[in-house]
């Protein structure tokens, strides 16, 4: 007797840096842990889970490249964090949405009718807000629905230390991303697409 499937809504994040404990990969487990505790099933691909090759149509799949393809086609909600890199997302981060591709001729293509969560970490403010700005765009393209909190982190002296975030605030703004995608992916998880009125 095959056991049932599992009711929660599956909320995939990617991103982070190739450097342990880096603040994105750290912003995306908080969102994560927050989405999780808001009744979503979470699965978290970091740096080195999308460490893949350049994206290219027509190639051989990687098994990693696969799992994130995999990983995307399973999701009822999606969590992006990247750092901000001369004002821009980083190449690692980008690569692995542009694998999104591969959904195109999906019945529900690419992340069509998803809540996306988008965290941006930077050094700065002009590209902690560029790059959450960036990742919204790059939801919108790919037909989700990027959710209406986004968190802009500058990444200050005082708020991550050994692989956690100890700011409260910033802390806050992690977790309302997540539990903003747990929420509107339990009440979409049913509709594939959106129909248009008539």
């Amino acid at each position: 007797m095959s056991a049932a499937p599992d009711p929660r809504p599956l909320v995939v994040g990617i991103g982070g840096t190739m450097r342990a404990a880096s603040s994105s990969e750290t912003g995306l487990r908080a969102a994560l842990a927050a989405a999780e505790a808001a009744g979503a099933r979470t699965l978290c691909l970091s740096a080195h889970d999308i460490t893949i090759p350049f994206y290219e149509q027509h190639t051989t799949r990687t098994a990693q490249a696969a799992r994130l393809v995999d990983a995307l086609r399973a999701a009822d909600g999606v969590i992006v964090a990247s750092p901000g890199y001369h004002g821009s997302i980083s190449g690692l981060v980008k690569n692995a949405l542009d694998y999104a591709e591969d959904l195109a001729g999906d019945p529900r293509p690419y992340l069509d009718g998803l809540p996306v969560g988008c965290i941006s970490v930077a050094y700065g403010n002009q590209a902690a807000v560029a790059v959450l700005d960036q990742l919204r765009t790059v939801a919108h393209a790919l037909r989700g629905f990027p959710t209406p909190y986004g968190a802009a982190v500058v990444a200050r002296r005082g708020i991550f230390h050994e692989g956690r975030c100890i700011d409260p605030d910033v802390l806050g703004q992690f977790a309302m991303v997540g539990t903003q995608v747990a929420g509107f992916a339990a009440r979409t998880r049913d509709h594939a697409t959106f129909e248009p009125v008539a």
